[in-house]
């Protein structure tokens, strides 16, 4: 199928999937952290409700340890769509004693967020959350349906998911459970560059080539912060890097790279066969197994 031919049809379903849940549902929200495949599913979004306004609002789990560009990319993006933001906060919720701050070597919030985000879809009552999640990230998330549906404690059952033919969705939930919504799941990374080209959407800079300073660290390139702490044998170095998938800096790595445009990140991605996170996430490096456990108490 040509390209073209391909994003329409993907475009389409995802179109149809935030219709769906947004008339099935009673109060969604759209997950944004301020990465690529966010920021498709924000334009998307814009596009399935268009010429009203967004009728849902954005959710971001601040883990505090968010890179700054991406901070004023999201807030900067739902400023000019006049959508609402609704922030659910790791740091307050470690300061009321919901969870423990994480140390060691690897001292990501990631696995803590999933408190907050639990807590914050209890406070505002959300019933579903649409997310930018893809099946051919990991093999835990290619187990996800469409629909993926959340029990009254945030878990999620792979052996207790509705079946889904063809393009109808059950969205039934009793109160306290959710559904988490994946109109992306059919994408690919290519497939979410190219859609990225062929609309013109904005990306935070941390997508494209730039100079940083980085240190190496069990083979990955991690940024310079105040959030990671360096042994005397991780020197920093600055060189051109570029981020596949932006989170917490405490886990994200970088790539070396020398892709300044979109067209060249495809050409980029198209010759490397490892996986985004798989590449460049140290939390997704514990295998399908463990991140299968996480998604069980309610991750992302």
């Amino acid at each position: 199928m040509p390209e073209a031919d391909r994003l329409a049809v993907l475009e389409a379903e995802a179109v149809h999937v935030l219709r769906e849940v947004a008339a099935e549902l009673d109060r969604p929200a759209l997950l944004f952290s301020g990465g690529k495949d966010s920021a498709v599913l924000l334009r998307l979004a814009e596009k399935a409700f268009r010429p009203a306004p967004i009728p849902f609002p954005v959710l971001h789990v601040d883990t505090g340890h968010n890179f700054d560009e991406v901070i004023e990319f999201r807030d900067r993006r739902v400023a000019e769509l006049g959508v609402r933001l609704v922030v659910g906060s790791v740091q307050d919720s470690i300061d009321a004693g919901r969870v423990a701050e994480p140390a060691g070597r690897w001292p990501s919030r990631n696995r803590a967020q999933t408190v907050t985000l639990l807590d914050t879809v209890a406070e505002h009552g959300f019933d579903a959350l649409f997310g930018g999640a893809r099946r051919d990230e990991e093999r835990a998330r290619a187990k996800e349906r469409v629909l993926s549906f959340r029990d009254a404690f945030g878990q999620w059952d792979p052996r207790n998911q509705r079946p889904e033919l063809w393009n109808l969705y059950n969205g039934r939930v009793r109160p306290g459970e959710h559904v988490r919504a994946f109109p992306l799941s059919n994408w690919t990374e290519r497939d979410v560059w190219a859609y990225v080209e062929r609309d013109g959407i904005e990306l935070p800079p941390l997508y494209f080539a730039h100079m940083r300073k980085v240190f190496e660290r069990d083979g990955m390139l991690l940024a310079d912060s105040r959030f990671v702490d360096r042994s005397p044998d991780e020197p920093l170095v600055e060189r051109s890097v570029r981020f596949r998938t932006v989170g917490d800096m405490t886990c994200t790595g970088a790539v070396p790279s020398r892709a300044g445009t979109v067209a060249e990140v495809i050409a980029e991605i198209a010759a490397t066969p490892v996986t985004e996170r798989g590449q460049t996430r140290a939390d997704d490096r514990a295998g399908a197994a463990a991140m299968e456990d996480r998604k069980r108490e309610g991750y992302f």
